[in-house]
């Protein structure tokens, strides 16, 4: 708790450790007894380097041990049901030129300087990407296209060397729906016109696909009749449900605390949301597991 203020539960809480909090004690208050169907409980790990321990457990997790399909992940909704999430993918550029000394110049290619130029290309391309439309952006009222992101940029090792390594480090996170190949290939196009005849290397380091699921759905519409939700929620963010949607789960992003105070050094979770979060996931529990 806060010094200041008893409403709020403070320290990271929002993403997520509030919610796995929830699911842990109601996972060890359950009775086995009780249980008329499975309840289970899935932790995984580096979901912010890229959902790796989902991804890990799609490509590694034995098909004949079947999970229970209805399935909540806690990210940070404001107690939005939230069916769709876009994706995110992990693109590099490394641009490679020759190490001199800089006062002979003439003697090596500086990695840096054509940087410039695919930033600038890959700007126009985020502003052209900004007007495009998909068949789900009117779900994703702040941002309803794919949005790429420049992120990191590195090289050079002194001041008094021509570098010759330069890295580009880029967002991108597709809609619902979006071929995330065919994005990626525009990326790497947008890259070589700019680069002219300076030599890269474009990689693809981490693909977390999107998640939309079936308004049909029964853990979407018991949530929804719980909460009185009527309107479809996207979110501009990744999880974990993006992998294991593949394994054939139902994955509804449901959780307390919003995501605008995520990744802060005050994030925080409004109490109320907290117990009220509980409250939900406990009636969701006894109506799909107990007998």
């Amino acid at each position: 708790l806060t010094a200041r203020d008893d409403r709020y539960v403070a320290r990271g809480a929002a993403d997520m450790k509030g919610f796995l909090a929830l699911a842990v004690n109601l996972f060890a208050a359950a009775e086995p007894e009780r249980l008329k169907a499975p309840f289970t409980l899935v932790l995984t790990y580096d979901e912010e380097l890229g959902c790796l321990g989902a991804e890990r457990m799609f490509r590694t997790w034995p098909r004949e041990d079947l999970l229970p399909r209805n399935t909540v992940i806690g990210e940070p909704t404001s107690l939005k049901v939230v069916r769709m999430h876009k994706g995110h993918m992990k693109l590099r550029v490394t641009l490679r030129g020759v190490n001199a000394h800089s006062g002979y110049p003439h003697l090596g290619v500086n990695a840096i300087e054509p940087a410039g130029r695919i930033i600038t290309a890959l700007a126009a391309l985020r502003e052209e990407l900004e007007k495009e439309r998909s068949p789900h952006s009117e779900h994703f009222t702040e941002t309803p296209f794919a949005a790429l992101n420049v992120a990191m940029i590195s090289g050079g090792i002194a001041v008094n060397v021509v570098p010759d390594r330069c890295r580009i480090d880029v967002g991108l996170r597709p809609l619902p729906g979006m071929e995330p190949g065919t994005l990626a290939q525009r990326v790497e196009e947008a890259v070589r016109t700019a680069a002219g005849a300076v030599r890269f290397d474009f990689e693809v380091l981490n693909d977390g696909p999107a998640m939309m699921l079936a308004e049909e759905a029964p853990i979407y519409r018991a949530l929804c009749r719980m909460t009185g939700q009527r309107e479809t929620v996207g979110v501009s963010y990744g999880t974990d449900a993006g992998w294991l949607q593949q394994m054939g789960l139902d994955c509804a992003v449901f959780g307390p605390g919003s995501i605008e105070v995520a990744h802060k050094p005050n994030e925080f979770l409004p109490r109320a949301e907290f117990e009220q979060a509980r409250s939900y996931l406990q009636r969701l529990v006894g109506e799909s597991c107990h007998a």
